[in-house]
């Protein structure tokens, strides 16, 4: 047995988090918890000295890797200096954290508001919207997520917004780029970009006078990761040219090198008017959210009340943190590596589709991809849950979000081949599983 910091056992960490805490997007009696202990790297234990790869990278988030001892160091020496100031207040950390912001993202000049997750971005980039524009209306995806609270979740297409509905007003819904299985009915060699047009459509329905901003994920996350066709990005912004309406980039999932770029958005070379983000920009270490808008909103503010604020806006912990990660991403060479890792994984993935009957489609971009699992490969039924599939993972070490019939590999953007290859191996055998459910 492996004791902990405070002399508990496996079995005990589980029943006080089960006992005395919620676990989010769960039916809180049936979660069987991993009671991790450590970690470094890809890898992660749990307090019985179990090791796992860690193949989402926790949520989508650990980028840089677990405990990596620069950002830890970076952490410590702010929390002896300073932990906390009020939100009014200029700080070091702050301050060259928007600096480099401005550097990295698209446009070059941009100006930052900070707070603390996804969530927190995306509700603040909404009232953002509504003020510069006098507009009301947003538009998003119906396959998307953009987070859980009260704004976010109205944003969120999919159905976890729907046990919070009524939610905020003026949100409306348009179809995606899901080329997979297009709704529009088409094939990849047949399409016509109605889900283009269809942005335009919806538009013209809702009064584009009406309208503050379109809000899209640079790539899709959690809802299949649907990596859109090259023209989708640069034609939508066209489209929001055509009607002065601000274009949303949430890059909460898809930013800060996961695709191999600093943003989603940059391998389309699209300036979104804001981007919204979080997750990787500490990589897990410190909770930090920002919400990036580009000069022209910026400007706006200069003589107009900014009716946005947090008590932990800005926080000096957060931002070294958020500063040492960046540097980290720089110095690693972390998005060249997840541009060439990410090469050889979508080669593996390719492999793997070719050889198991129940993968009907593979989709990636630098180290964000994904396994579609179905029972028929031409009706695409999924095969939905994948209760086995997932049981087989967790119990041969590894880690990864699995969400309906979609199987992610999102591993820390500092992954080598041999760990790659460590996890797909478990993958594919766990494919055996979902083969013999095959209708083909």
């Amino acid at each position: 047995m492996t004791v902990n910091k405070f002399g508990l056992d496996s079995k005990e960490i589980i029943r006080l988090n089960k006992d005395f805490t919620f676990f989010s997007w769960s039916v809180q009696g049936s979660i069987t918890p991993i009671p991790i202990s450590k970690a470094e790297g890809v890898y992660f234990w749990d307090a019985d000295g179990n090791r796992y790869i860690d193949f989402s990278s926790q949520l989508m988030n650990m980028n840089i890797g677990h405990q990596h001892p620069r950002v830890i160091k970076a952490i410590q020496e702010q929390a002896a200096r300073l932990c906390y100031a009020h939100p009014g207040m200029a700080t070091e950390p702050r301050g060259l954290l928007g600096q480099k912001i401005a550097e990295l993202s698209p446009g070059k000049n941009m100006k930052t508001f900070f707070c603390l997750g996804g969530a927190e971005a995306n509700e603040n980039a909404i009232k953002i919207a509504r003020f510069f524009t006098g507009r009301h209306k947003i538009l998003a995806r119906y396959r998307s997520y953009h987070g859980a609270t009260h704004g976010a979740i109205a944003l969120t297409g999919d159905y976890r917004r729907l046990p919070a509905e009524p939610a905020l007003p003026g949100v409306v819904h348009f179809m995606d780029p899901y080329c997979y299985r297009c709704p529009f009915g088409w094939t990849r060699t047949t399409c016509h970009r109605e889900c283009i047009s269809h942005i335009e459509e919806i538009i013209s329905y809702e009064g584009p006078d009406r309208i503050a901003a379109i809000i899209m994920e640079g790539v899709t996350g959690s809802n299949g990761l649907i990596v859109p066709p090259d023209d989708y990005w640069p034609r939508v912004r066209e489209i929001c040219n055509k009607y002065g309406i601000l274009l949303i980039s949430d890059e909460v999932m898809s930013g800060w090198g996961r695709t191999g770029k600093w943003f989603a958005v940059d391998n389309w070379d699209v300036i979104p008017d804001i981007i919204t983000t979080a997750k990787g920009i500490t990589s897990g270490y410190v909770p930090l959210g920002a919400v990036i808008v580009n000069r022209r909103i910026a400007d706006f503010f200069e003589d107009k009340m900014f009716w946005c604020g947090l008590t932990y806006s800005g926080h000096p912990l957060a931002c070294a943190a958020a500063v040492e990660t960046i540097r980290v991403y720089e110095e690693d060479g972390l998005l060249e590596n997840a541009s060439h890792m990410g090469r050889y994984l979508g080669e593996k993935l390719e492999e793997i589709k070719e050889k198991h009957p129940s993968v009907g489609d593979v989709r990636y971009i630098g180290l964000f991809s994904a396994i579609e699992i179905v029972k028929n490969r031409k009706t695409k039924q999924p095969i939905d849950p994948l209760t086995e599939v997932g049981a087989y993972l967790r119990n041969h070490g590894l880690f990864t979000f699995i969400f309906h019939n979609v199987l992610f590999v999102v591993p820390p953007l500092c992954i080598n081949q041999n760990q790659i290859d460590e996890g797909l191996d478990i993958i594919e055998r766990a494919l055996e599983l979902s083969d013999a459910m095959s209708e083909e």
